[in-house]
């Protein structure tokens, strides 16, 4: 559904896709009868229940810049898409599945793909385990390894952009074949795939590490895609 202009630019034909929801600012261009309006994400309560949970949430994505203000284009046109002179993938689901990407790394995504804000600890993603003090323990490895406490997820079928510095690699995660990454390398996963932070940090050796004092355990069935930085967007 979007086509890559080049490294840093995709297009789509609203006509074929149907309405597309990017960040609020990504649009660089038109042709067509092309409108836009504002687009709210559903899930905003982050994944704790009660008063705690929206406040928890809202702290937390108030601190990592968690959620990135979205605009829904609908018409009949072609939009062009882009931020910041950033690398885009496009990740396409044909069949279905779930895409987890940070919310500062989604650019674009058709409307076809639901999209929901998750706690890294309810998705896999932090290894902090379930409950109060589960999203705690993943809001201090977010703010150690430059992750966040919350990720956007997209389920469904579609396809969607997603952003980087320096371009992708993906990487092919099987049962008998996971994958170790760094942390704030890690762009997006598709597909049933399981990750857990892991501090490489003990008594021992604190002081030498060499800088990978966290690294990021893929494991499951799916596609992970590393950006070629350390760089966080």
């Amino acid at each position: 559904m979007f086509t890559k202009v080049n490294g840093k630019v995709v297009s789509i034909d609203l006509t074929r896709s149907g309405p597309v929801i990017a960040r609020r600012g990504a649009m660089l261009f038109y042709t067509g009868n092309v409108f836009f309006q504002p687009h709210q994400i559903p899930g905003m309560g982050g994944g704790m229940g009660g008063a705690l949970g929206g406040i928890a949430g809202m702290a937390g994505r108030m601190m990592q810049g968690e959620h990135e203000a979205t605009m829904v284009a609908q018409g009949n046109g072609t939009v062009h898409y882009g931020f910041r002179g950033l690398e885009v993938e496009v990740v396409e689901m044909p069949q279905g599945g779930d895409l987890r990407v940070e919310a500062s790394r989604l650019l674009a995504y058709t409307q076809g793909l639901q999209a929901s804000i998750v706690s890294t600890s309810a998705s896999g993603g932090g290894g902090g385990g379930g409950g109060i003090m589960g999203a705690l323990r993943s809001a201090a490895s977010g703010v150690a390894t430059g992750q966040g406490m919350f990720t956007t997820q997209l389920s469904g079928v579609g396809a969607a952009a997603i952003l980087g510095h320096g371009g992708f690699i993906t990487l092919e995660v099987a049962p008998n074949r996971p994958v170790t990454v760094d942390p704030q390398a890690f762009a997006a996963a598709l597909g049933p795939v399981q990750t857990n932070l892991r501090s490489t940090v003990s008594l021992r050796n604190m002081g030498r590490t060499g800088g990978e004092a966290f690294q990021l355990d893929c494991t499951g069935q799916g596609v992970v895609y590393v950006q070629a930085s350390e760089h966080r967007l």
